[in-house]
């Protein structure tokens, strides 16, 4: 058994060793809590979700480490803008941002540090890069100087001499263009920190060095983030951190975005979708399953097309699930997952592989249902659930009960209701009334109701919108 990845430094999937064996650590950049999240955001969060389940299953102990963005341009000018103190739109949309990894079911991170934590930290790694002559002082900011790194940009593999580095409003006294602020001086109306060299603020690329170092050492696994991210930030962040002497991230795991029309989605461009106004039309395990089951690789083009597939595809599983249960009673998870829902997932995350592994057992379960083979169908659900865990599907965890709950004071009106309309439908067919029998059932799956027929007699479910 080896688990393999695609190491975007490498370019290529390479086996995975952890530094300490039966050990991994992982640091995801998490939320810049400007504004609340999109479906892209939690996508990377549900990717590396699935991944840390996946070592776990593996046997491993998994340290996640999941950073806070909660200080930066875009926070201090949503301040601005909307008359607000700095911190409390960081606090209120960072709730946002839990709010929206815990509805979507995903483990809460091993520390979840914020960047405004850990000045100290950022100042006594400043100092050592300007004491080892990698960074400088000008005018209250310091600065990064990336011809002091020789392998600088490795990870993006730009040329130097073509770099176009982003720069901020206020970052003066550079010695090179290129160069990158690692923390930037006081401005009048701007939160401010005391170091050495004035007050100011950090700098977006120390803040996640500084906390790596810190919560995982000087060397640590994987490192993880969306693609968008590779340039500047993690590049810089390589930089900071292995010129202070650390050997930082042997892998580099990067998920593909959410788009609309092409575009990636993002604040910027107006075109995201809140997660806040998702949930109050989708169930929460429907989006999982919609942004946790294509390859994280892979780019999702966002329709409300594509979602009702992932909602139908999903009730074919769940459908499985409920028939099992009112037969057998609750079934537990199987120890271990089937072996080619394994071999997929070591595959770096083969989700869509291993997905397919989860209906071709659910078939083979409605298969074993259909011939009153009670046994084989209990097996197969074992199975199932054992796999849905892995991808935090599972609709009889504990976590997905509140769905289930939910509305069911009228379930039972509602089931009356139906039965007398199937009632008639069964009339119907008993005489031999097709078209009536049939204008029955369509009326029903117009109303959203999906009917079955079974040898114990039609069944009715909640049918996709």
């Amino acid at each position: 058994m080896t688990i393999r990845l695609y190491d975007t430094s490498a370019r290529q999937i390479r086996d995975f060793t952890p530094l300490k064996p039966g050990c991994v650590s992982i640091y995801l950049c998490g939320a810049t809590v400007q504004s609340a999240p999109h479906i892209g955001h939690i996508r990377s969060g549900l990717n590396f979700d699935i991944m840390r389940r996946w070592f776990e299953y593996r046997g491993y102990d998994v340290t996640f480490i999941r950073n806070v963005t909660d200080i930066d341009d875009k926070i201090i000018a949503k301040a601005a803008e909307q008359g607000r103190p700095w911190w409390s739109i960081g606090y209120e949309n960072e709730r946002a941002f839990n709010d929206g990894y815990t509805a979507l079911g995903c483990l809460p991170p091993t520390y979840e540090p914020r960047a405004t934590g850990h000045v100290t930290e950022m100042v006594e790694m400043m100092q050592g890069l300007i004491e080892r002559g990698h960074a400088y002082e000008a005018d209250g900011n310091v600065y990064f100087d990336v011809r002091s790194f020789p392998g600088y940009l490795e990870l993006s593999r730009q040329e130097l001499d073509n770099l176009q580095q982003p720069a901020g409003v206020g970052e003066t006294g550079k010695r090179d263009p290129r160069d990158f602020a690692m923390w930037k001086s006081a401005k009048p109306g701007e939160p401010t920190w005391a170091t050495p060299w004035g007050r100011g603020r950090p700098g977006w690329h120390l803040e996640c060095s500084a906390m790596a170092h810190k919560y995982l050492g000087t060397a640590f696994d994987v490192h993880g983030g969306g693609l968008d991210l590779i340039f500047p930030h993690h590049e810089n962040e390589i930089a900071q951190a292995k010129a202070y002497g650390d050997d930082f991230a042997q892998y580099w795991v990067h998920n593909a975005w959410v788009t609309m029309a092409g575009d990636k989605m993002s604040k910027s461009l107006g075109n995201s979708v809140l997660v806040s106004e998702m949930v109050k039309t989708w169930r929460p395990i429907v989006l999982r399953y919609y942004l946790g089951t294509p390859h994280y690789r892979s780019m999702i083009e966002y329709s409300e097309e594509s979602l009702r597939e992932a909602e139908s595809a999903f009730a074919r599983i769940e459908g499985f699930v409920q028939r099992v249960v009112e037969k057998a009673g609750v079934v537990e998870p199987s120890a271990e997952v089937p072996p080619a829902f394994a071999e997929a997932m070591d595959d770096d995350l083969g989700v869509p592989q291993a997905l397919a592994i989860v209906h071709t057992t659910v078939r083979q379960g409605n298969s074993a249902l259909a011939a009153d083979d009670k046994e084989a169908a209990v097996a197969r659900l074992a199975e199932v659930r054992a796999m849905l865990g892995i991808l935090g599907l599972d609709p009889l965890h504990p976590h997905w009960a509140g769905e289930a709950d939910r509305g069911e004071d009228l379930h039972g009106v509602v089931d009356s209701l139906v039965r007398l309309v199937l009632d008639q439908r069964e009339a119907a067919r008993a005489r031999k009334d097709w078209a009536t029998a049939d204008a029955i059932r369509d009326q029903l799956n117009q109303s959203g109701l999906a009917i079955e027929d079974s040898p114990q007699g039609p069944r009715w479910s909640l049918g996709p919108r």
